[in-house]
C-alpha cells in the first residue's frame, strides 16, 4: 500500500464528502426537464409532413379509380335491341361497346337485354331481373310491338313511365329511344303513339333520342328483307349518329361526378389524418 502524506490523509474524508455532494448535484440537474431543441421540433415537423405525404399517396388510387371505374350500360328493349337477324357482334349493343372502347372508355360494358317480340308490359314484368345488372345508364327502346298490335296508347305510355321510374329509382340514367310506326293503323293512332316519347322525356327529365331509327328506317339498303330490322350497316349508323352524340355527354357527366366525389373523399381523409396527427403531437 502506498504511503500518503499525512496532510492528504487528514483531509481525505472532507474531499470524499465534497465529491459525493457534487455527484448528487449533477444527477439532480440532469433529471430536470429540458425544453425541446430545434432538432426535436424539426423531427416533429418532418414526421407530420411524412404523415400527410403518406396519406396523399394512400388516397391517390381513389383518383386513379375514376378513370378505370367500370361503366355499365344497359341496352333494354325488343328485337331492335337484341339484333334479330344479324350476328351477335353486329347488333347495336355490341357495336356500341366497341365504339366506346375505341374512344377511350376502356371499361365500358354494354349489356344486351333486348328480347324479340317484347312489349312494354312484358318489359315491366321483367324489370326486377334486369335491375340486377345495376346499370349506370340505360338505353330504353320499347313500344314498337305494342303499336303493331294496336295496344291502347295510354297503356303503352303508362308502362314506359313505370319502366323509366323504376330505372331512375335504381340509380340509372335513362336515355329513351323514340319510335314511330307506319301509317297502317290510322293517322290519329300513329301521331298519338309518336307523341308518347317526347312527353315522357319532358315530364320525367329523361334524355331523348327523337327517333331511334333515324337515317335507317325505311331505307331498304340498311334493313333486312322484312324492312323492319336493321342490317349491320344500319346498326352502325344508329350507333354513330343517333346514340353516341347523346350518350357521350352523359358519360362525361358521370365521370365528372365520380372525380368530384373522389377528390372530396381524399380531402376529407387528409384533413382527418392531419388533425389526428396534430392532436397526438400536442
Amino acid at each position: 500500500m502506498m504511503n500518503l502524506p499525512f496532510r492528504f490523509t487528514h483531509r481525505l474524508p472532507a474531499i470524499v464528502i465534497l465529491a459525493a455532494v457534487m455527484a448528487i448535484s449533477g444527477c439532480q440537474k440532469d433529471a430536470e426537464p429540458t425544453a425541446p431543441t430545434d432538432t426535436q421540433n424539426t423531427e416533429t415537423t418532418n414526421n407530420q409532413a411524412d404523415t400527410v405525404s403518406v396519406t396523399t399517396e394512400a388516397a391517390a388510387p381513389a383518383d386513379q379509380q375514376v378513370s378505370s371505374s367500370p361503366i355499365t350500360i344497359l341496352a333494354l328493349g325488343d328485337s331492335l335491341t337484341e339484333g334479330l337477324g344479324v350476328d351477335k357482334n353486329d347488333n347495336y349493343p355490341a357495336q356500341l361497346e366497341d365504339r366506346l372502347q375505341e374512344t377511350g372508355y376502356d371499361n365500358a360494358k354494354v349489356i344486351n337485354s333486348g328480347l324479340s317480340g317484347e312489349t312494354s308490359t312484358g318489359l315491366v314484368n321483367r324489370l326486377d331481373w334486369v335491375l340486377q345488372t345495376k346499370p349506370d345508364v340505360t338505353i330504353l327502346t320499347i313500344g314498337a310491338n305494342d303499336a303493331i298490335r294496336g295496344i291502347d296508347v295510354a297503356t303503352i305510355e303508362a308502362n314506359i313511365r313505370t319502366a323509366v321510374k323504376r330505372l331512375q329509382d335504381n340509380g340509372s340514367v335513362v336515355i329513351l329511344g323514340g319510335m314511330s310506326i307506319y301509317d297502317n293503323l290510322g293517322s290519329d293512332y300513329v301521331a298519338a303513339f309518336s307523341d308518347i316519347y317526347p312527353r315522357v322525356a319532358k315530364d320525367m327529365n329523361v334524355t331523348l333520342i327523337p327517333f331511334f331509327l333515324e337515317g335507317v328506317g325505311g331505307d331498304r339498303a340498311l334493313n333486312q328483307a322484312d324492312a323492319i330490322h336493321p342490317t349491320k350497316e344500319g346498326y352502325t349508323i344508329i350507333v354513330n349518329d343517333n346514340i353516341l352524340p347523346i350518350l357521350e355527354p352523359k358519360l362525361n357527366e358521370l365521370k365528372e361526378l365520380e372525380t368530384a366525389d373522389a377528390e372530396n373523399t381524399t380531402e376529407t381523409v387528409q384533413a382527418e389524418t392531419t388533425k389526428n396527427t396534430l392532436n397526438e403531437t400536442n
